[in-house]
């Protein structure tokens, strides 16, 4: 009997909020971003209900024009540290890029978390897009995006390959024989590449799920490719049902060409439900949260997309201003899709400005709306499931108190964790690891 396919849900820690003007809300805490009491309150409610995992996402530059989460915010690793003691169950993702760190380091980090959590550490693996990065890194300009993903395919080599330094029963720890590790099972990478020169072994043992989960976010082309190659989970950006169906049929068919399973492959487009006594009450939320924004939002995100351009300095009513040279080493995806609207539908700078300062989603509704709109976009091919923003305070715990209990209720959404680790809660196997494998096939030949 084939077991019924669960929707994951992941929350995202974000702290004083997603847009420019989320922190002017009354019920926002403004320090909310650099508060482990926000944020462990936030992380009990998704793990109070089932969530799979917290998701910190991560940037590395930041101008006066960033937005206010951003400007002022914690460290991945750190927060997620501290989370994994006042948490037992649920998954804890963060975001390290490949372009501006070294691989030993960033193995270490993850297995270190991995350790910590009982085998409940994620990593999202990016490649940094913003151009300005470089100066913080004493670094003259920053890789071109087919270079990135280069970068990134033989640094997780190198990571993944540090993270199987030992075998599981390397650790002996016989205290009458004096032998502390068997030196036949810790293994040297001696990795020599086209960026990475690592000798190895890894200075901490394999951890309780083998190896950390694999996230990424790609969406151009490039980012797709890898994603279909070596994600295990895959964050995207899908505004409407039939962009999530179109990006979950092409990754997972990449991923079916190069030999994997899709369906140990999950698609999670990222949302930010607003949840009502009813579909006009959570509508009014919504005009409550919109009302906060304005065009100088919309130009934030522009700005963002477009490796901080100033676009302020252009008439919000003439046509869009010609910048497709300036997007495309940065969010190459996101850039394209700003352009394709505007070529489609001849917009004005002002146009796209309104449309991203307030994006309303597919998720606005009671419980019952946004549960079976949920449904629909799981059962239809959109997602595997979802990562959830709080766009109002107050949201996440009206969504894990109304909108799980009916997708328990229809079986679409577990009712306890799986097991203790984020694999067990996915439902991914544990990597074997490669040296163990190398032995058991000498023995059997």
């Amino acid at each position: 009997m084939t077991q019924q396919r669960h929707i994951k849900l992941g929350f995202i820690l974000h702290g004083v909020g997603r847009t420019w003007n989320d922190w002017r809300h009354p019920d926002r805490d403004v320090n909310a971003s650099t508060s482990l009491a926000h944020y462990q309150k936030q992380a009990a409610s998704a793990e109070r209900g089932k969530f799979d995992f917290l998701f910190v996402a991560d940037s590395l530059s930041i101008t006066e024009k960033s937005s206010p989460h951003y400007l002022n915010r914690f460290e991945p690793i750190t927060i997620l540290s501290a989370l994994a003691a006042t948490t037992s169950r649920i998954g804890l993702v963060g975001t390290l890029t490949v372009s501006y760190s070294e691989p030993f380091n960033v193995a270490r980090q993850f297995a270190s978390l991995d350790h910590l959590s009982g085998g409940r550490a994620g990593w999202n693996v990016v490649t940094s897009w913003l151009g300005d990065t470089a100066a913080n890194f004493s670094k003259t300009e920053h890789p071109a995006h087919a270079l990135r993903y280069r970068i990134a395919g033989e640094y997780l080599d190198v990571v993944q390959g540090l993270w199987d330094s030992w075998d599981d029963s390397a650790h002996v720890g016989d205290k009458d024989s004096g032998q502390f590790v068997d030196p036949d099972k810790l293994h040297r990478l001696d990795h020599k590449g086209e960026f990475f020169q690592v000798r190895g072994p890894l200075n901490i043992k394999r951890t309780p799920q083998g190896q950390p989960v694999i996230f990424q976010a790609g969406a151009s082309d490039d980012g797709r490719n890898f994603a279909a190659r070596r994600a295990e989970v895959i964050f995207t950006h899908a505004p409407t049902q039939e962009e999530g169906q179109a990006y979950l049929a092409d990754v997972k068919a990449r991923a079916k060409g190069l030999g994997r399973d899709p369906d140990q492959l999950f698609i999670l487009p990222g949302i930010a439900p607003i949840v009502g006594d009813s579909d006009e009450d959570a509508e009014a939320r919504y005009r409550e949260l919109a009302a906060l924004e304005s065009i100088d939002t919309g130009l934030g995100f522009l700005s963002r997309t477009f490796n901080d351009h100033d676009f302020r300095q252009y008439d919000l009513d003439a046509p869009f201003p010609d910048v497709e040279h300036i997007g495309i080493n940065s969010q190459q995806s996101a850039t394209l899709r700003v352009l394709n609207e505007v070529r489609a539908e001849n917009l004005t700078l002002r146009q796209v400005a309104e449309r991203l300062a307030s994006p309303r989603g597919d998720f606005v509704g009671s419980a019952e709306t946004v549960a079976n709109r949920l449904q629909t976009w799981f059962e239809n091919g959109a997602a595997d499931g979802f990562v959830v923003f709080e766009p109002l305070p107050g949201q996440l715990d009206l969504f894990v108190d109304r909108v799980i209990p009916i997708l328990q209720a229809r079986g679409l959404f577990r009712t306890d964790y799986e097991g203790t680790t984020f694999r067990e809660h996915l439902g991914l196997p544990v990597p074997e690891n490669r040296y163990s494998v190398g032995k058991s096939r000498k023995s059997a030949a």
